[in-house]
């Protein structure tokens, strides 16, 4: 969950920068400003992702900027046998 920001700025996205290891798999917006964003991990592979939240002022034009970034590092089940 992403509250809502101070400034004049609102979530439009959240980006992945390997979808094989760490997709978006939900997104919304709430009419306060919090974004809800739900991620899903893959089980059998390992690896690491930077996850982005971008923002930018409804008013303004041109692209969202990230406005956070957060590592996931991704560490696969362990096998049985």
């Amino acid at each position: 969950m992403l509250e809502p920001r101070a400034d004049d700025k609102r979530w439009t996205a959240v980006l992945s920068s390997a979808p094989a290891l760490v997709a978006v798999s939900g997104w919304r917006l709430d009419a306060d400003g919090t974004a809800h964003a739900s991620l899903r991990c893959a089980g059998t592979r390992g690896g690491a992702a930077v996850v982005t939240a971008q923002a930018k002022a409804p008013d303004v034009a041109g692209a969202a900027r990230t406005a956070l970034t957060v590592r996931v590092d991704v560490v696969p089940y362990t096998a049985q046998g």
